[in-house]
C-alpha cells in the first residue's frame, strides 16, 4: 500500500480531539493508496441526488446539547507548488493493500484529521470527526477478502432496484464522458482492475478555506463545508500535458471553492424501501468534501476508469472536488481494527470503515443491497446499534441507494463550471443529469 506522499501534512498535537496520540513509527496521515473517481471529458459527471423530506427520530443521545458544534479549519497555509521530487511521488502507483496508519487518542477514538490547529471549542462539546468503537461490531473475520489486484469492476452494475453488488440508480440512460482512454490498470478480459498500477494527479496544494463544521441543532445534524480537503493536499486541475496521467484523462476543470450547508436527520430512521441515487453527491465525509456515487457519465466504474489524485479526489465541470469512494487519505487514518465514522449519507446514516481483526474491509456479500448493515458502531457519542453504510473496495463502494430519506441536494454558491470551452450548469434538486466535465 505504498505510495509516497506528494505533500506536507506535518504532525502537530494540537487537533480536534484533545490528547490525541500516534503511534510510534506512524505519520499522523499518510497519503493513500488507491483509487477514486472523477468525471469530465465529454460528459457530465456528476449531478443531483434524488430529493426527500428529511425525517428524524426522538433523540437519545447523550452527545451534544442544542448547537453546540465541532470545527477542524486547515491552517492559513498557501498553496504549494510540488518539487520535482514531490512530482515524481504522486506519479507513482499507489498500493491499495490495506496496511492501516491508525490514529489512536487517548480515549480510544481515532482522528481522521491528521494536521490542524487547535479549536477553541471545548472538549466535551467536540463531535470527533472520526469516533470509532473497538470490534464490538465488526466480525473477527469478513467473508472474503478482495484482491487490491483484482477489483471486480463495476461496469454494467447499475440496476433498476435495490440489488446487493449494483448501484440502484435514478438514471438508466448515460450520455459519453469521464475518461477518455482506458489505462494498463484495466482488465476488460476478466473484468477487474488493478489499483495498485493506477497512475494519479500529479500536485500537491492546499487549501487554506478549507474547513468543516458540524453542528447539533435540535433533531437535525447541521454541516457546513468548502467542499475542499481541510487535512489533505488535491493535485493540479486542469490536469497539465505533461502529467503522464494526461494521456488516459484529460480532465479540464479546476477547483473552486463552494460554501456547503447541509441538514440532516441527527437520529435517522429507515424508510419503507429503499430510494435510488442521483448522479452527483450522495453524502459529505467528515474532511469536507463530497462522496458521489460510483459512476461516471458513461455509467461505467468511475473509480476504475477515471484517474484521480493522491488522495482519490477531482472536480467536475461545476468546479466541485469530490470522490466517488472512501478517499485512500481517509481510509489509512481509519483505525486498524473496529469501525471509524468517516461521514454522512444524504439519508443521515453514518458512512463507516469497518476492518476486521486483520485490518480488511467487508465485501459486498456482507452487506445489504444498499452497501450497509446494522450493526453496534459510535454513533452520537454513544455505542449504538444502528443502520450504518460501509466501505468497501468494490464497487459500488459507499452507497448503493438510500435506506433512509434523502435530503435534496447540497446547497452551493457556485453553479457552473468549466468543461473544455464550456461549461457544465449545477443541476436543480430531482434532476437525473450532473455537471458535464
Amino acid at each position: 500500500m505504498l505510495r509516497k506522499a506528494s505533500a506536507a501534512c506535518t504532525a502537530d498535537s494540537d487537533n480536534v480531539v484533545p490528547n490525541r496520540t500516534v503511534e510510534p513509527g506512524l505519520s499522523p496521515l499518510p497519503l493513500p493508496r488507491r483509487r477514486g473517481g472523477r468525471e469530465r471529458g465529454g460528459g457530465p459527471d456528476d449531478a443531483a441526488e434524488p430529493g426527500g423530506a428529511a425525517r428524524a427520530g426522538p433523540d437519545t443521545s447523550s452527545e451534544q446539547s442544542k448547537g453546540h458544534s465541532v470545527t477542524a479549519k486547515t491552517p492559513a497555509k498557501t498553496t504549494v507548488r510540488p518539487t520535482t521530487s514531490q512530482t515524481r511521488a504522486t506519479v507513482l502507483v499507489r498500493s491499495r493493500s490495506f496496511v492501516l496508519r491508525g490514529l489512536a487518542a487517548a480515549s480510544g477514538t481515532a482522528l481522521l484529521a491528521a494536521c490542524g490547529s487547535a479549536p477553541t471549542t471545548p472538549a466535551q462539546d467536540l463531535v470527533s470527526p472520526a469516533p470509532s468503537v473497538s470490534a464490538a461490531g465488526v466480525p473477527a473475520a469478513w467473508s472474503a477478502v478482495i484482491d487490491p489486484k483484482k477489483i471486480p469492476l463495476g461496469d454494467g452494475k447499475v440496476s433498476t432496484t435495490p440489488q446487493t453488488g449494483s448501484l440502484y440508480s435514478c438514471n438508466t440512460s448515460f450520455r459519453g464522458g469521464g475518461a477518455r482512454h482506458d489505462g494498463p490498470w484495466l482488465d476488460s478480459e476478466n473484468k477487474t482492475w488493478d489499483s495498485t498500477a493506477k497512475v494519479h494527479v500529479q500536485g500537491a496544494h492546499t487549501w487554506p478555506d478549507a474547513g468543516y463544521n458540524e453542528t447539533v441543532q435540535g433533531d437535525s445534524r447541521v454541516i457546513t463545508s468548502q467542499d475542499l480537503p481541510n487535512h489533505q493536499v488535491t493535485g493540479t486541475f486542469p490536469i497539465e500535458q505533461s502529467d503522464p496521467a494526461y494521456q488516459y484523462d484529460t480532465n479540464p476543470n479546476p477547483i473552486e471553492s463552494h460554501t456547503v450547508h447541509l441538514s440532516i436527520p441527527r437520529s435517522p430512521t429507515l424508510a419503507n424501501g429503499p430510494t435510488c441515487v442521483g448522479m452527483g453527491a450522495i453524502g459529505v465525509l467528515k474532511n469536507g468534501v463530497y462522496v458521489y456515487n460510483a459512476i461516471d457519465d458513461a455509467g461505467r466504474d468511475a473509480a476504475a476508469h477515471e484517474t484521480q489524485d493522491a488522495c482519490d479526489g477531482h472536480p467536475d465541470g461545476a468546479e466541485e472536488y469530490h470522490y466517488h469512494d472512501i478517499p485512500s487519505c481517509l481510509l489509512s487514518a481509519a483505525t486498524d481494527k473496529g469501525s471509524t465514522l468517516v461521514g454522512y449519507a444524504l439519508d443521515g446514516f453514518g458512512i463507516y470503515v469497518e476492518r476486521d481483526d486483520k485490518g480488511n474491509l467487508p465485501t459486498n456479500a456482507d452487506l445489504d443491497a444498499c452497501h450497509g448493515r446494522t450493526s453496534t458502531v459510535m454513533w452520537n457519542g454513544k455505542e449504538t446499534t444502528i443502520y450504518h453504510y460501509s466501505a468497501t473496495l468494490e464497487f459500488p463502494y459507499t452507497v448503493g441507494c438510500f435506506r433512509g430519506t434523502p435530503v435534496d441536494t447540497p446547497a452551493h454558491d457556485r453553479t457552473g463550471g468549466r468543461n473544455g470551452g464550456g461549461g457544465g450548469q449545477r443541476q436543480r434538486p430531482g434532476q437525473q443529469q450532473r455537471p458535464a466535465r
